[in-house]
């Protein structure tokens, strides 16, 4: 039964799509037989949490019947499990928001097929326990995601599309080279094996030149500064359905390949690469709230935020603490959720303008038929900002408390003021879509707040009761620093 759980939350939105391709002439059985399979996988991964966290030991499977490192690994740990739920939840939340949405994409024969690719694509990436095959799933999300930008409804789409594609490519040859010389270096690219042999020759010829590639691979998958460009077009021209996904949660192939980095793969040897994340973080942090301010399109403007929410990540990652690792990871999820949301209310918005934009010259004074809509964006605002008793303030209370325990002092302080321009460019934003006034916007029906509403809701519950959330992320983090164990539970074949 611990297979079917380890199994099943990659295997059925991979399977489901040839499913709902030969359902594409019915389209609302595809839209439902896609969510269906989504839940179900979600229920599937809760299974394998109970597992992960009553046996204090990953699930792990050896496709082929090879013993570990021979052959492909797949491995559920307690990161594993925490990423995988994180992007369940949110994508059935985007497959929710799709389900009401107004946009012809979402039509299209392809979309929902796609949406799995990009879903299967995500969860393989998370139990994969071979580098090699991260390359793989990574590819697919590529690939998927870049499809969902080219059909969207925005002009744009193509473009972004290309954009994304080609720095992807650069991604791609990057980690190619990485893993490349790795294996040169170490003759292996199961996650355990290869931590096990870098621990015992640390002084491989290739060992910093895999690191390096490895690194740049990262960043420009998690769209750090200087990384970066790619981001704002396209999430702003992908459907509002992707692009929620996009900002919320394929960025965070990244934070997870840096999570593995430094914690396991150069656990010994990371302060190097720990003090550039934190660099590259706090400068990310200060980019993204000035380009955000700087914007005069909602969904840009939440792209270059999801810079700054990164930059914070990166920085609790750099830390390397018990603490900061837990509060990177509860950054993590409830970025996520309040990213997802925030998305989605600015496509709704977008969808009941006269003109289909999120450009605030468009959507200025939408709101004020769609008061509702104004109460969710105030609460993800704060959520986002970090105001009480939203999940996003116990983000950053956590990140910076684990900072004065490490006595970051320097970092602590810019990273703290610099999330001061969050409230500036949030409040900038509800006030102009739901206060000013604009003759030329009429009462027009557009995307369903279903979704969004749930997220909300999500990130309110997650700010009240926040244990479960940060037990959970502390518990992953004291597993994440003791490598050995998950090592001796790959090799001695669990």
């Amino acid at each position: 039964m611990d297979t079917a759980f380890l199994f099943l939350p990659l295997l059925l939105p991979l399977i489901g799509v040839p499913i709902t391709l030969f359902l594409r002439n019915y389209r609302r059985i595809q839209a439902f037989t896609a969510l269906g399979l989504m839940l179900t996988a979600l229920g599937f991964s809760f299974g394998l949490l109970r597992t992960v966290q009553t046996t204090l030991a990953p699930v792990q499977f050896q496709l082929g019947l090879w013993q570990a490192p021979f052959g492909i690994t797949l491995a559920a740990d307690l990161l594993s499990v925490f990423m995988l739920i994180m992007a369940q939840l949110v994508l059935c939340a985007g497959l929710v928001y799709a389900l009401g949405s107004t946009e012809k994409v979402v039509q299209y024969p392809t979309f929902y097929p796609l949406f799995l690719a990009l879903s299967g694509g995500l969860s393989g990436a998370f139990i994969t326990g071979d580098i090699f095959n991260l390359f793989v799933f990574a590819e697919i999300i590529v690939i998927s995601g870049a499809a969902l930008t080219a059909i969207a409804d925005d002009k744009y789409g193509v473009e972004a599309a290309y954009k994304y594609f080609y720095i992807s490519t650069l991604a791609s040859v990057f980690f190619l080279l990485g893993v490349g010389s790795l294996y040169v270096s170490y003759g292996t690219l199961n996650y355990a094996d290869l931590a096990a042999r870098i621990a015992e020759n640390p002084s491989a010829p290739l060992r910093l030149t895999g690191m390096a590639f490895l690194t740049a691979t990262f960043l420009i998958k998690s769209a750090t500064f200087p990384f970066h460009f790619w981001q704002p077009d396209f999430h702003a021209a992908a459907p509002s359905a992707v692009s929620a996904m996009l900002s919320s949660l394929v960025v965070k192939i990244g934070v997870y390949g840096f999570f593995r980095m430094t914690t396991l793969l150069f656990a010994t040897e990371a302060d190097m690469l720990k003090t550039l994340l934190v660099v590259l973080g706090v400068v990310g942090v200060l980019y993204g709230g000035f380009g955000a301010l700087g914007t005069h399109n909602a969904k840009r403007m939440l792209a270059y935020s999801t810079l700054a929410q990164i930059g914070f990540i990166l920085v609790g990652i750099g830390w390397g603490t018990p603490l900061s690792l837990a509060a990177a990871l509860v950054f993590t999820f409830n970025h996520a959720i309040i990213k997802a949301a925030m998305l989605m209310l600015a496509g709704a918005m977008a969808s009941r303008a006269a003109v289909k934009s999120a450009s605030f010259d468009v959507i200025v004074g939408v709101g004020k038929y769609h008061p509702f809509a104004g109460v969710l964006f105030l609460i993800g605002s704060m959520a986002l900002a970090g105001i009480p008793p939203l999940n996003g303030f116990i983000s950053k209370l956590m990140i910076f408390w684990s900072g004065v325990e490490a006595e970051q002092y320097l970092s602590l302080a810019i990273i703290g003021v610099a999330s001061i321009i969050t409230l500036v460019y949030i409040i900038r934003a509800f006030t102009r879509v739901w206060f000013e006034a604009n003759p030329e916007v009429k009462l027009k029906p557009g995307d369903q707040l279903v979704a969004p509403t749930i997220l909300i809701a999500l990130a309110l519950l997650l700010g009240i009761w926040s244990e479960p959330l940060v037990s959970f992320a502390q518990m992953t983090a004291a597993w994440m620093l003791a490598p050995a164990s998950y090592i001796t539970a790959i090799l001695g074949g669990g």
